[in-house]
């Protein structure tokens, strides 16, 4: 971010300018019987790395045991090497402070126009009759699904409900990477006295709301692929699964 180069560039720059601005006068012995050594030290412009800070030492220090000097006040060794250890230390601790982070991108919810659907008409009059729907993500990215499958039958306009045999919740989302599969069953009873008969049954995914999407208008197919009439007085519909429900 451009916020974390200038605060670092500030923190490096006053630093280094603070370890290069220490000047000294030249002296005669003192009492003690030390020496200073005569040189002025060019300033250099700010520094935004650490081995920048370096460099900025290399100047300062220019030999051991001596420390540079111009017009303004004393300075030993020792308090160099400090100020520029310390230098290093703030912008080491200002780059890790202000590194940016990587972000991860999060797995969308399937809108339905990347899906293929297909509705296999399986056991027709018998026991246990139902429309296998197949689910597949055509797109080239993941999303995910939940819950069941918002169903209409035939022309009807009654949203199945959800079935009482299956497993509670279906809240939780189901991934589906590109080319994955997910199951759900409509499950027909034609006990009733009033019976219909259709080809076609409306689909649309819900969110974990309940809210549904765009539907879309399906028709059944028996194994050989042609289309096939289904029967129903009463009907409900399974969860998406990632395994087939009734796969025997």
């Amino acid at each position: 971010m451009r916020t974390s180069r200038i605060r670092i560039a500030a923190v490096a720059g006053a630093t280094t300018a603070l370890a290069l601005g220490f000047t000294a006068y030249a002296n005669s012995a003192t009492d003690s019987g030390t020496r200073t050594h005569t040189g002025t030290v060019a300033h250099a412009a700010p520094y935004t790395s650490t081995g920048s800070v370096e460099q900025a030492a290399g100047q300062v220090i220019a030999s051991e045991g001596h420390a540079p000097s111009a017009t303004g006040q004393q300075v030993t060794v020792a308090s160099a090497k400090k100020t520029v250890t310390s230098a290093k230390k703030t912008v080491a601790v200002a780059k890790k402070k202000h590194a940016p982070r990587a972000t991860s991108t999060s797995v969308r919810q399937c809108s339905g126009d990347e899906i293929s659907y297909d509705v296999l008409h399986r056991f027709p009059k018998q026991l246990g009759e139902h429309l296998l729907v197949t689910a597949m993500n055509a797109d080239s990215t993941s999303c995910w699904v939940t819950a069941s499958p918002s169903v209409m039958l035939g022309d009807t306009v009654n949203v199945l409900p959800h079935s009482k045999k299956d497993a509670p919740g279906g809240t939780a989302r189901i991934t589906l990477k590109p080319g994955a599969k997910v199951y759900s069953a409509v499950n027909l009873f034609a006990d009733g006295k009033k019976k219909r008969t259709s080809t076609e049954l409306s689909l649309a995914l819900r969110d974990q709301g309940g809210d549904t999407g765009p539907a879309v208008e399906l028709n059944a197919f028996t194994s050989k692929g042609a289309v096939s009439k289904f029967t129903w007085s009463s009907a409900d519909v399974t969860n998406w699964n990632t395994a087939k429900p009734y796969d025997f």
